[in-house]
C-alpha cells in the first residue's frame, strides 16, 4: 500500500513536526506500507540550504515543490501556495499511484489534497497536529475574537467534513471537533510518541557538564523552542523565589542550584533580560541550541524538567511531545495542569502538576521533588513505565491500520 503524505516542511529540517513524520513513516515502513512524501512551498522558505526536486532522506522519497515569491497580499498568498501543492500532489499522483492522500496540517494541505483526491478518487485522511486559527493567534498574526480567526475556523471545520477521515493529536482537539458536528466514528487519536531505544536513563554528556558547570549541582532544566506560551518568563520567576529560599550559596558552590533553558526562540531575548534584572546570572545556563544527536545526553545531566505552559486554548487543547521523552528519560516531571499536560502527567504518580500560571506553586513543586528524593524516584520509575506501555510510536500509530482500512473501500465523495 502507498501512502502520499502532504507535509508543511520536514527533515533536514528539525522540529517536533518533523521529527514526528519521520517517526510515523519509519513504523509505516515497519508494518510493510510504502510512505512517499510531498512537502509544501513553506519548507523551502524555512529550509536555506541547497535543495532537489526530489531526494531521499532516511530510505524515504521526498517530493519537493518549492519555494514562492512573497507577494504580501492577505489570503492571495495562501491561494498561491495551495494552487502550487495541488498541482506538485497532481504529478506525484499520476508518477507514484498512491491508494490514500495523508495530509498533515496546517489546513491548506489538506485543501490540496482533497482537490487532488476528488480528481483522481482517491481517499483523504487528514490529520491535525494544532488547530491553524489558535497558532495564528499565539503568533500574533490575529486574535481570537477577531473575523479572520472566525474565518480560518470555520475553513478548517469544513476541511474535516469533506476528509474521509480525520486523525487528531490528542483528545483534546477530538473533543473539540465532536463540539463542532464532526462525527466521533470519524475522528482517531495518533498520539505522539517516542522511541524508547533512543531516550533511555543513559549517561550525562560529560563534555556539557564541564562546559556549563553542572558538577555536582542539581539542575532544573527545559529543553525545546522559547514559545511565548512555554511560560519560560514563569519558570524563571519561579526559580529567583527558589533560589532565595535556600542556603544563599554561588553556583560555582557544589551544593548550589542551575536552571538549564536549552533551545532558543522568540522570548529568548526577553529572558536574558528578565535574568539579569533577577541578578540569576550565575545560576542560569542558556546554551542556546543543541545538536539533537546530544538530547539524550543534555536530558540525563538535569534533574527535573520543568514545563510551564500558560493556558490558552493552544496548550488546553494540544499535547506536547517534550515531557514524554523526559518521562521516558526516567526524570521527575513538573507541569502547569493546562489540558494538553493532563492528558500525559498523572498528578503524583508520574510527575507533579501546578496550577498554571502560578510561580510560587511552581517554586513549592520544585522544592518538594528537590526535598524528597523518594517522591523523585517512584515519579521517575512509573513515569517510565507508562510511556513505554502506552506511548511509543510503534504503539501510537498502530491505528493507522484501522484508519487506512475504514477509507480504503470507500468512494471519494465531497
Amino acid at each position: 500500500m502507498k501512502i502520499l503524505h502532504i507535509l508543511d516542511h520536514s527533515l533536514p529540517l528539525h522540529s517536533g513536526y518533523a521529527f514526528r513524520s519521520q517517526n510515523i513513516f519509519r513504523e509505516q515502513q515497519k508494518r510493510g506500507w510504502q510512505p512517499l512524501i510531498v512537502t509544501s512551498p513553506k519548507h523551502e522558505e524555512s529550509w536555506k540550504g541547497p535543495w532537489q526536486a526530489q531526494e531521499q532522506i532516511n530510505g524515504f522519497h521526498y517530493y519537493r515543490t518549492g519555494a514562492l515569491n512573497h507577494n504580501g497580499i492577505p489570503l492571495q498568498a495562501e491561494a498561491r501556495l495551495i494552487m502550487s501543492l495541488s498541482n506538485r500532489i497532481e504529478r506525484v499522483v499520476k508518477l507514484e499511484k498512491p491508494d490514500i492522500l495523508h495530509a498533515h496540517s496546517p489546513m491548506l494541505n489538506a485543501i490540496s489534497a482533497l482537490w487532488v483526491g476528488r480528481k483522481f478518487k482517491i481517499p483523504v485522511v487528514y490529520e491535525i497536529r494544532a488547530f491553524w486559527e489558535d497558532a495564528g493567534v499565539d503568533h500574533g498574526t490575529y486574535t481570537q475574537d477577531s473575523a479572520k480567526y472566525r474565518l480560518v475556523k470555520s475553513i478548517e471545520t469544513w476541511v474535516c467534513r469533506r476528509a474521509n477521515h480525520v486523525g487528531v493529536l490528542c483528545k483534546g482537539l477530538r473533543q473539540e471537533l465532536i463540539k463542532r458536528g464532526i462525527p466521533a466514528s470519524k475522528i482517531s487519536v495518533v498520539y505522539n510518541g517516542v522511541n524508547p531505544d533512543n531516550f533511555l536513563p543513559g549517561r550525562p554528556d560529560a563534555e556539557l557538564a564541564k562546559s556549563w558547570n553542572l558538577g555536582g549541582k542539581k539542575v532544573i532544566g527545559f529543553i525545546g523552542s522559547f514559545y511565548r506560551y512555554e511560560g519560560l518568563d514563569l519558570l524563571v520567576h519561579a526559580f529567583s523565589h527558589l533560589a532565595s529560599s535556600l542556603p544563599s550559596l554561588p553556583a560555582s558552590e557544589p551544593s548550589g542550584i542551575i536552571l538549564l533553558l536549552v533551545g532558543g526562540g522568540e522570548i529568548e531575548n526577553e529572558l536574558k533580560t528578565q535574568i539579569k534584572r533577577l541578578h540569576l546570572e550565575e545560576k542560569v545556563v542558556m546554551p542556546g541550541r543543541i545538536p539533537h544527536e546530544r538530547i539524550p545526553g543534555v536530558y540525563a545531566l538535569v534533574d527535573i524538567l520543568a514545563y510551564p505552559r500558560y493556558s490558552m486554548r493552544l496548550t488546553e487543547l494540544v499535547t506536547p511531545l517534550k515531557p514524554l521523552e523526559a518521562m521516558a528519560m526516567g526524570k521527575a516531571v513538573v507541569a502547569s495542569d493546562v489540558g494538553g499536560h493532563k492528558e500525559l502527567i498523572r498528578d503524583g504518580e508520574t510527575g507533579l502538576l501546578f496550577p498554571a500560571g502560578n510561580a510560587a506553586a511552581l517554586a513549592e513543586s520544585l522544592k518538594r521533588l528537590l526535598d524528597d528524593s523518594a517522591l523523585c524516584c517512584k515519579l521517575q520509575k512509573q513515569a517510565a513505565n507508562w510511556v513505554r506501555k502506552h506511548h511509543t510510536w510503534e504503539a501510537t500509530t498502530a491505528v493507522y491500520e484501522e484508519i487506512y482500512a475504514k477509507v480504503l473501500p470507500l468512494s471519494f465523495q465531497l
